[in-house]
């Protein structure tokens, strides 16, 4: 338990420093400075395998799942990169809903700290429902496989249509609840119109980014726990992956075009953990192939993309 709340504080540490100290004024995240929180972030998330491996070393943390030291640093890294890799879909609807409700660039980063706060908070929700239902339901395994891999053939042949925020259930729904003004009043979420108190274009953006980020935990939590149970790792390797996406949404968002073809390493993945959980029972794939598989889906992914992109650019010249 002091392992959970030590870890926890330091997120909500990390937190109130980046609202309060990091970003206190409102600015524009420049490349730049979005490059180097990435690279913070990573190189955070990959540092913390070694606490992970101290941690299961020493027993200093409930290990459900009997890992040994190195299977626990294989299963975070692999669930990280799992998540990592769902959150490029997020990133691209992100940039979509800013768009839309034509957020200014100061302004964004606001949005996205208190829509990851609540992204936190779900996760954690669904997380612990998940490992319970996996633990104590066996057959769960299967419907979760099975939902993975039909969200791999939905991905492959569905249409790309375009998301309209504005014409989403979820936005007309608010807006028979709330009052909605179409005016930006700087950095507030609500403000006082006459004798009503109407929610801002920022607070209409948070909301629907909190919703869609359900949507992708519905894809994406089941697709941790085909690489482990264990709560600790599920819980910290997503955490991971979600502080670092908002640096990477301002690194990526001016970029987001060059990687197209990373949605077939993505369909790869889900297709991957999808059968990996309905065999779960039955066959156990190694720590180390598991990892193998994602992390080459990745690369090969962002490689093809990008050299197809620099072909595409020499063409047009």
């Amino acid at each position: 338990m002091i392992v959970w709340i030590l870890f926890i504080a330091a997120i909500l540490l990390f937190l109130a420093l980046d609202l309060g100290v990091f970003n206190r004024t409102a600015h524009v995240i420049s490349t730049k400075e979005a490059s180097v929180w990435t690279s913070i972030w990573v190189t955070a998330s990959f540092l913390f395998s070694g606490i992970i491996y101290l941690l299961y070393s020493n027993n200093a943390i409930n290990n459900i799942d009997n890992l040994t030291p190195t299977d626990a640093t294989i299963k975070y890294i692999t669930g990280y990169l799992i998540e990592l890799s769902l959150s490029v879909d997020n990133i691209f609807v992100i940039a979509v809903i800013f768009a839309s409700f034509k957020i200014p660039l100061k302004y964004q980063h606001r949005v996205l700290f208190w829509g990851i706060l609540g992204a936190i908070i779900f996760r954690a929700l669904m997380i612990f429902f998940g490992v319970l239902l996996i633990h104590k339901f066996s057959f769960t395994t299967y419907i979760f496989g099975s939902f993975l891999i039909f969200t791999a053939y939905r991905m492959l042949f569905s249409r790309e249509e375009k998301f309209h925020p504005k014409k989403s259930f979820i936005y007309r729904q608010i807006r028979k609840f709330i009052p909605i003004t179409s005016h930006m009043q700087g950095e507030k979420f609500f403000v006082k119109l006459r004798h009503i108190t109407a929610g801002t274009p920022l607070f209409i953006t948070l909301i629907i980014i909190e919703f869609t980020d359900v949507l992708f935990a519905i894809d994406s939590v089941p697709a941790i726990l085909a690489i482990t149970s264990d709560p600790f790792i599920v819980f910290s390797s997503n955490i991971f992956a979600i502080l670092g996406l908002r640096s990477m949404y301002f690194f990526l968002s001016n970029m987001l075009e060059k990687f197209h073809y990373l949605k077939y390493s993505l369909i790869a993945i889900l297709s991957f953990v999808g059968i990996k959980l309905i065999l779960m029972n039955h066959f156990k794939f190694p720590e180390w192939f598991s990892l193998a598989f994602i992390a080459i889906s990745l690369f090969t992914g962002v490689y093809i993309s990008l050299k197809l992109t620099k072909i595409k650019d020499v063409l047009k010249t």
